[in-house]
């Protein structure tokens, strides 16, 4: 009986690949699981009647209140075309470069990720709006959806992240546990504002080293990225006010919500609320915060959010079945036996994420794997944050790795039919190979990550 944990979480995996709906999938596995101890004496009942409480939590916790907050911004900002005019505009700035279209599309596909946080919103939209026009200029099909592809994960790592925040939530109270299990009865905290500073470094880095493969391809393969021809007629000063205009709006936005938190006159819930206000007002500036659309942002912010929060409870669940049954002490007993310390253990962690991101969203990563193997690994004293950015990274990775990353699933939904799956595949390899890279980095030194939090707080 003593792996009925790995029975338990195999069994789950079992159930999703069945394609049964997640929450109820966590949910209803880990009962039939509790019934079986119950009825052979090796699960204590009063586990499940821990429930009530952990819904409790849930519902009065302040911080996941930026969930759905978060979701209307990004909602909201994918309505009102701001996407359009950016892409526009640094298509002007940029274009008579050679790969100057690319580096536009990575450009818009940082601020997009700043805005709105949500990889699939970020995927289509670019999809949408540059591929055909990179296809109708030149652009090699491979590395135009690369580009794309990668651009669109960027939603994962930069902040305001709704994977920052769920991770941030989920790692703060595994820390304060692996505190609590050393002995530590005034446990130091993890906010999800540390997070989102940990991650600009490390986000910006990622997107310099794509702009500068892009360069690089551009360079040696001047036929793959063509420059596109300029027009000798646009004024210099007509072309900055059309930049300007276009990017302030949504640097405004980024910097009253990040500003707000790393300044820390607001928490990520308060700068949430004032991202969605602001996401309102950018709408009914470009004319299309309208009754229409607002219902149907509020739909799919409900849609999401309602989403978000049956995966938790269902988790909730799963999670104290899985503590029940000893799974903790299993967990902490297989990390701790790994030759090679907190090293292979965080190795061990990362890889089982990695190909675990094939098949499960961020979603269910976040509250399943990670209250599992947090607490075990923050207990061997490891950084809250560097793992924190670690764990994001590495999802972003999954995210884009054929054949099951979700990225690229977005992309084939849009893309036009001529565009073959294995042209998606083979573009997006560079750039899995530039996110191996950067993981490498920040593990080497974790102070990309760890150092603008400590320098701020």
């Amino acid at each position: 009986m003593e792996w009925m944990p790995l029975y338990l979480f195999a069994a789950v995996f079992v159930v999703l690949l069945a394609g049964y709906p997640v929450a109820f999938s966590l949910a209803g596995t880990a009962l039939i699981f509790s019934a079986i101890g119950q009825a052979t004496g090796s699960f204590d009942p009063d586990f499940i009647e821990a429930l009530p409480n952990r819904i409790y939590g849930i519902m009065t916790n302040q911080i996941l209140i930026a969930v759905p907050l978060f979701v209307f911004m990004g909602v909201m900002l994918e309505r009102s075309k701001i996407a359009e005019d950016l892409l526009e505009t640094m298509t002007r700035l940029f274009g008579s470069l050679r790969g100057g279209m690319g580096i536009s599309v990575i450009l818009v596909g940082m601020l997009l990720a700043a805005s709105t946080g949500i990889v699939g919103a970020t995927v289509v939209t670019m999809g949408l709006l540059s591929l055909p026009t990179m296809l109708k200029r030149g652009y090699d099909p491979q590395i135009s959806t690369g580009m794309i592809c990668a651009s669109g994960t960027l939603g994962q790592i930069i902040p305001p992240s709704i994977v920052l925040v769920l991770l941030g939530d989920v790692l703060s109270s595994a820390y304060q546990q692996a505190q609590l299990d050393m002995g530590i009865f005034s446990p130091e905290t993890l906010s999800v504002g540390d997070l989102f500073v940990g991650a600009l470094i490390p986000g910006l880095l990622l997107v310099v080293m794509y702009i500068l493969y892009i360069a690089f391809v551009a360079f040696t393969k001047p036929e793959a990225m063509p420059a596109l021809p300029s027009d000798a007629h646009e004024n210099s000063s007509h072309l900055v006010k059309a930049v300007f205009l276009s990017l302030l709006p949504p640097l405004l936005l980024i910097v009253s919500v990040l500003g707000s938190i790393i300044g820390g006159l607001a928490t990520p819930t308060e700068a949430a609320a004032i991202g969605a206000v602001g996401a309102m007002f950018l709408a009914a500036t470009k004319k299309q915060l309208n009754l229409e659309n607002l219902t149907e942002v509020v739909r799919s912010t409900l849609r999401v959010s309602s989403m978000v929060f049956m995966i938790l409870i269902g988790a909730a669940l799963f999670s104290l079945v899985f503590r029940g049954f000893g799974g903790d002490e299993l967990i902490q007993e297989l990390l701790s036996d790994l030759p090679g310390g907190k090293f292979t253990a965080v190795f061990a962690v990362m890889l089982v994420m990695f190909l675990l991101g094939f098949v499960l969203d961020f979603i269910e990563i976040t509250f399943v794997v990670v209250p599992i193997v947090g607490p075990v690994l923050l207990a061997m004293g490891i950084d809250p944050v560097w793992l924190g950015i670690m764990i994001a990274i590495n999802l972003q990775t999954s995210f884009l790795t054929p054949p099951f990353g979700f990225a690229l699933f977005y992309l084939r939904g849009v893309a036009p039919a001529e565009i073959k799956t294995t042209q998606i595949y083979k573009g997006v390899m560079p750039f899995i190979a530039i996110q191996l890279l950067a993981m490498g980095l920040i593990a080497y030194w974790p102070a990309l990550a760890t150092w603008l939090p400590a320098y701020t707080s």
